[in-house]
């Protein structure tokens, strides 16, 4: 009789048919002319990137680094550790900052829910800096925190000299990094991400209309930030939703307030109108059933333990395969929930999507009879797996 030891496994690759209507999943191979110098969209749901150009270059973000300052004040209401109602002062320093402000007056105290609207709004450099001077003592501290999140967060070609944006030659972002943190602000903080999306602030009696101009528009925009500096040029982190769809784009280096308005509503429109999402298949759904040697049943069935939703050019969704991959037949006993497969998704040219899949259901093992009737019909028929 054959050994259990020495039985042969095998290395199974079933091919999964998939109707057009229920399925897809790709990361953008296409190429889009832009003027801008730095491009990142990306599907906010599914994480897949549309379209990007230099997205990992090192760009000062001007003001679109406030989205940093936003994140650690948020985290902060998230966790308990700041209530909306709680005041900072304003210094001296932060008083006397030029540029873009909220007009905070010295000596003052401030609610972090104005300091929060001078910051989103009316992109101010005096209420940034009074956030980092409440928070850390210092804006250099603060700075220093910034970069120590960003790191934490996966930033890769982001670090922080200061709360606002200013110029200064050791603080740069990637328009990757920064839509990195749009995201994460969007999915991590609904309760407070609204603010983006108020179009006015008035404080100390100067009320300033919010800067980003997707928001004017009948075009389902509720976010983020601009950005500019003479260096930097004119840039916007935004956020768009049509359909329960989720887009985010960052664009960056473009040369005047009216170019960055245009190319950002061209690239929303171009990444709703050109990728679609699809639910492949749902949490718990069967995909298919692996092959089990020794078990009180002779498959198991593999699911997924959340949805699949894949982002795909509408163009490409006739190359589309999905594949189920195991090292089968799988030996009992099997625990319901266990990973024993992975779904694995691909389209040419692209990197392929695996996802776990997990045992549907629990498969207990044979007794000595059933172990020995399943040895000799495995000698004399093989696995009957396909």
């Amino acid at each position: 009789m054959l050994s259990m030891t020495h039985l042969v496994r095998i290395y199974f690759i079933v091919v999964i048919a998939v109707a057009l209507a229920t399925a897809t999943h790709a990361l953008a191979t296409v190429t889009l002319e832009s003027p801008a110098a730095h491009i990142m969209l990306v599907d906010a749901d599914t994480g897949t990137v549309l379209l990007e150009k230099r997205a990992d270059e090192s760009v000062p973000p001007a003001s679109m680094s406030k989205l940093m300052t936003v994140y650690l004040v948020f985290e902060r209401l998230a966790n308990g550790s700041l209530s909306l109602s709680d005041t900072f002062p304003v210094s001296e320093y932060a008083w006397r900052m030029g540029g873009s402000k909220m007009f905070v007056r010295v000596n003052s105290r401030v609610s972090i829910e104005d300091l929060l609207r001078g910051v989103i709004i009316q992109s101010g450099n005096d209420a940034s800096i009074v956030i980092a001077e409440g928070i850390s003592g210092s804006e250099k501290s603060f700075a220093s925190e910034m970069t120590q999140r960003g790191i934490q967060q996966g930033l890769e070609n982001s670090s922080f000299k200061n709360a606002s944006g200013w110029p200064d030659k050791g603080h740069y972002m990637s328009v990757r990094d920064i839509a990195k943190l749009s995201r994460r602000l969007i999915k991590e903080f609904p309760r407070y991400y609204g603010l983006f999306a108020e179009k006015t602030f008035i404080y100390n009696g100067i009320s300033q209309g919010n800067r980003n101009p997707l928001l004017y528009k009948d075009f389902g925009a509720d976010g983020l930030k601009t950005g500019y500096t003479r260096e930097a040029g004119y840039g916007i982190a935004a956020s768009a939703v049509r359909d329960g769809r989720r887009l985010i784009l960052v664009i960056h280096g473009l040369t005047s307030v009216n170019q960055r308005a245009r190319e950002a509503e061209r690239l929303l429109d171009w990444g709703f109108r050109e990728f679609g999402n699809y639910t492949l298949f749902e949490a718990g759904e069967r995909v298919d059933k692996a092959n089990v040697w020794l078990g009180t049943h002779p498959q198991v069935d593999l699911v997924l333990k959340d949805d699949l939703t894949v982002t795909l050019s509408r163009r490409a969704r006739r190359a589309m395969t999905v594949k189920v991959v195991y090292d089968g037949p799988l030996p009992a006993p099997i625990s319901a929930g266990e990973q024993i497969a992975h779904l694995v998704i691909g389209i040419p040219d692209v990197p392929d999507r695996v996802a776990p899949l997990y045992a549907g259901t629990a498969v207990t093992r044979h007794g000595v009879f059933g172990r020995l009737q399943a040895a000799v019909g495995y000698l004399l028929w093989g696995g009957g797996s396909r």
